[in-house]
């Protein structure tokens, strides 16, 4: 099985039982043994689809404003912890890769295969709801028909992506890109990097 058939299938394992409940405080299933990258694939998905209804929440026009100010620290919450799992996903390849030689003529790839990942997963999540939308009985044909055209477009892009990150994961594995990891070195959770963290103390 290749690597993003794997992200694909416990992709979309995690948001059929993410929707099972529907709610964003629904304790996690992930059944994937701990320290593998299984594991870490259910929950990268897991996260984003907590997080992708805590931003449809937080979007209500009749929100309460504290409500709506608790939910952003929690989406700010999630970020980080989606970004520390990118970078956890990418150390796996790292080390899986380490041996490799590069080619003389090696090139570095415009992100890394767990930031190609995280956008497989998202698109996981639009495919998903975009499916919901096709089927919704109460909106129109108009409606229905423009989200399939749009889920079959989504559909068409997982395919490409998925197509394009076994391409890379193959580039690395024989030289001809580089491995690389950069830090996303978030400034506006750190107190010791954001002014308006840091000024108030």
């Amino acid at each position: 099985m290749t690597f993003s058939a794997l992200s694909n299938r416990i992709f979309t394992e995690a948001t059929r039982l993410y929707h099972e409940t529907d709610h964003v405080d629904a304790p996690i299933i992930n059944t994937y043994a701990q320290g593998t990258i299984e594991n870490d694939l259910f929950l990268k998905n897991w996260i984003d689809a907590v997080q992708w209804h805590m931003e449809d929440i937080i979007r209500k026009p009749d929100i309460d404003p504290l409500k709506a100010l608790t939910l952003k620290r929690r989406i700010d919450k999630s970020n980080q912890d989606r970004t520390d799992l990118v970078e956890r996903i990418d150390s796996y390849f790292f080390e899986k890769f380490q041996d490799i030689v590069p080619l003389a003529d090696a090139v570095i790839n415009t992100e890394s295969p767990a930031w190609a990942i995280d956008r497989l997963s998202i698109l996981i999540l639009k495919i998903w709801h975009m499916r919901v939308e096709v089927e919704r009985l109460d909106a129109t044909p108009e409606h229905r028909q423009q989200c399939q055209q749009k889920w079959e477009t989504l559909n068409e892009q997982c395919r490409d992506l998925s197509s394009a990150i076994d391409q890379l994961l193959a580039d690395i594995e024989s030289g001809r890109r580089c491995m690389k990891v950069y830090k996303q070195m978030k400034m506006y959770n750190d107190p010791s990097l954001n002014p308006s963290l840091y000024a108030s103390k």
